[in-house]
């Protein structure tokens, strides 16, 4: 069973104001296809390079995040909470954040970064996919292993680690897009290699549990 994690602040308004829709003919998996579609545009404006375009794709990534707390709230309100749910959930996330570090990646390489803004989008979006992969193993092992193991991002004072991707808007529209497309390209890497830290302790903690029950039975 997972620790209780006091909720982020986004979360809270998100289950607030989601409460409207549970008598609603809304699914929570319609919210999740329109977070992944919102990302997408986003990533898509992105990738044109020009300022005017990059103000609308800072909002419409900041949306797409933040309308990403309301499918699993609705769920738990309707009770539909389903394995398809959680896995949607999971994959349009990782893709949303994939598709915003290419858009970046090709937008930005026409500015000041030149073709390292392409290797940067590379690795972020690379970055994005493996802590999915990762995150989604953290969990399925958590919950093997009883041992209470949290999935996602640390939280401090009501702010998690990736609420951090909101500022994205207003940094834009400060034009300093390209100094916070790097920060996030390193803070992407980072969590990454700590995500995959995680779920290679849970895999050596499942292999010792294994072994142990082995050798109890040899006994």
């Amino acid at each position: 069973m997972k620790k209780n994690r006091k909720l982020p602040y986004d979360q809270r308004l998100a289950r607030w104001l989601v409460k409207p829709l549970s008598g609603s003919l809304i699914t929570p998996n319609q919210i999740t296809s329109l977070t992944l579609l919102l990302a997408l545009i986003a990533a898509i404006l992105f990738a044109k390079g020009d300022e005017a375009y990059n103000h609308w794709a800072a909002g419409l990534f900041v949306l797409a995040r933040f309308f990403d707390h309301f499918d699993g709230e609705l769920a738990r309100l309707k009770g539909t909470v389903s394995d398809f749910g959680y896995y949607f959930d999971y994959i349009a996330g990782g893709l949303s954040y994939a598709a915003l570090f290419v858009g970046l990646g090709v937008g930005q390489a026409q500015g000041e970064l030149g073709v390292w803004a392409i290797v940067l989008g590379f690795i972020g979006a690379s970055a994005a996919i493996i802590s999915l992969y990762s995150n989604l193993g953290i969990d399925r092992l958590s919950n093997a292993l009883s041992s209470g193991e949290a999935v996602g991002y640390p939280i401090f004072g009501g702010f998690e680690l990736e609420d951090g991707i909101y500022l994205i808007a207003p940094i834009t529209w400060l034009g300093l897009l390209a100094q916070f497309f790097v920060v996030a390209g390193i803070g992407a890497t980072v969590y990454c290699l700590w995500s995959m830290w995680r779920f290679a302790r849970l895999i050596t903690q499942k292999t010792a549990k294994f072994e142990k029950k082995e050798d109890g039975k040899k006994r």
